[in-house]
């Protein structure tokens, strides 16, 4: 987390766009990783020239050359040199506008090659939208002093400034609470042995959270060769069907010192997508409405729930994605649980009697506010493809830590951590009864139930007996009060009038 000069200077940062004309808090977004990834390649290569100057060797894979580079838009040439961060930044404001707006934005679309190409192969439909020198020189200088080789301080800036959209209440669809990602991946317990998917990843909020988790829980068995080749170039996959978002979810990954993930532009319910019997774990938090070509979906997809809505066909592709064994926890809107079409009964019945359906936890209507009012669950399973599911484990999730309005002020209560103890200890869960935030249910009251899964279905309330007085003491008590109201008119009329 962010606090002090940083916050400062980012807020300050995000005013300016605002000063200077651009207000969609996305565009904001992708203009700042356009010149964050500006600063990323000379940074890094200043580092590399450290260390080569130190050996007193040659810099390997120099992303700046000698020379002249050839621009393809304006057919110049100009010197690799001029495109760096620590040249420019010294320029003029017309003439630092001028380089960075028709050379560097440039290089960096054409930029297909070595590890920027998770970041830089999104980058052909990019446009440069600052307008003003002068706003643009505000934002360099803002920018200048952020120490992009500190993965740890830019991951918080990135996920600081990812708050800042989603807080505008633009665009923030794509973005799923930071402690509600971290919840999940908790939960999961990601290993080195994992490979990890969201195929609907826009900000790659959940790829990001399972990284940071196995750079914090395995730190001394990454120094493996074998183990650290796995993280970098075969652990983590995300698609998304927006280019903007692959590459605001590349630059997330790269800040939280991922360089080489497989981020690619796929629709993930359609025929295009072919991935099956392939992850260990996928989290995700898909999308609930929108277009759908249904003509263009998976037909296998369909054979699991006929339906036209993207949640239901999402638990399908997990289903299919996973290998044997796999694991899945998805946020779900709560239609899921209890819907009453063909599809979401048979969606239903494929997680509870052909695989293992472990967990449906219910989270407040709040979670997603300002921009969302929707109640969700999280449903979390086992790909068996031969039943298992004897008990299923609920809870009614009260709150988050934060408030459940719109303003989502921090608050004391919060039933997150308990949620992770209880769920790493589901034997312990078994003695409770229906009265508590969780308990356990068996699979064939679940069926007896038509595979109902919402909570209330369940949960016993305690209905305690309330005894009123009799209607002649409230009447008394009425009467009694209305004479004392009437002796102090009388007196306040008598002194005053």
């Amino acid at each position: 987390m962010i606090t002090g000069e940083i916050k400062n200077r980012i807020d300050s940062i995000w005013d300016t766009f605002w000063t200077g004309g651009i207000t969609n808090s996305m565009d904001i977004l992708a203009q700042m990783t356009y010149l964050f990834f500006m600063k990323m390649l000379d940074d890094a290569q200043m580092t590399k020239e450290a260390n080569a100057n130190a050996f007193g060797v040659a810099v390997k894979d120099p992303t700046f050359k000698e020379g002249l580079w050839h621009n393809p838009e304006t057919d110049k040439d100009v010197p690799y040199n001029a495109l760096r961060w620590h040249v420019f930044k010294n320029a003029e404001a017309e003439a630092m506008y001028r380089t960075i707006s028709k050379d560097v934005f440039v290089f960096i679309k054409n930029l297909n090659d070595g590890k920027e190409s998770a970041y830089s192969k999104f980058m052909a439909n990019a446009t440069f939208l600052i307008q003003s020198p002068r706003t643009l020189v505000k934002v360099v200088e803002g920018i200048d002093s952020l120490d992009m080789n500190n993965r740890d301080t830019m991951g918080d800036v990135y996920e600081y400034v990812l708050g800042k959209m989603a807080a505008s209440g633009n665009n923030g669809q794509f973005r799923t609470p930071r402690h509600i990602i971290r919840m999940m991946v908790e939960l999961m317990q990601p290993t080195l042995k994992d490979t990890i998917c969201d195929p609907a990843m826009g900000s790659a909020g959940f790829i990001v959270e399972s990284a940071k988790y196995i750079q914090s829980h395995y730190k001394l068995e990454l120094l493996k060769k074998e183990n650290s080749d796995h993280y970098k170039n075969g652990m983590l996959h995300g698609f998304d069907t927006d280019f903007t978002m692959l590459r605001i979810g590349a630059m997330n990954l790269m800040l939280h010192g991922v360089d080489n993930p497989d981020i690619q532009y796929r629709d993930s319910l359609s025929t295009d997508n072919t991935d099956e019997n392939k992850y260990t774990l996928c989290l995700a938090n898909p999308p609930f409405t929108g277009s759908l070509d249904y003509e263009a979906v998976s037909k296998n997809l369909l054979a699991i729930t006929k339906t036209k809505k993207t949640e239901l066909l999402f638990l399908a592709l997990f289903v299919r994605m996973l290998q044997i064994g796999g694991r899945c926890a998805s946020i779900v809107p709560d239609g899921v649980l209890f819907g009453n079409s063909t599809g979401h009964k048979s969606i239903r019945k494929e997680l509870i009697d052909n695989q293992r359906l472990q967990a449906v936890i219910s989270m407040p209507s709040g979670v997603f506010k300002p921009y969302a009012g929707v109640s969700t669950a999280i449903l979390i399973f086992t790909k068996t493809n031969a039943g298992g599911t004897d008990k299923v484990w609920f809870y009614d999730m009260k709150a988050d830590g934060f408030s459940l309005d719109d303003k989502r002020s921090p608050i004391a209560e919060n039933d997150i951590p308990d949620i992770i103890e209880r769920f790493k200890n589901l034997e312990a869960e078994e003695s409770r009864n229906r009265k508590d935030k969780s308990f356990v249910v068996p699979v064939e009251e679940i069926r007896n139930n038509d595979y109902d899964l919402s909570i209330n279905k369940y949960k016993e309330v305690e209905k305690v007996k309330v005894e009123y007085e009799e209607p002649s003491v409230v009447l008394e008590r009425i009467e009694s009060l209305q004479s004392e109201i009437n002796a102090a008119f009388a007196e306040f009329r008598e002194k005053y009038l």
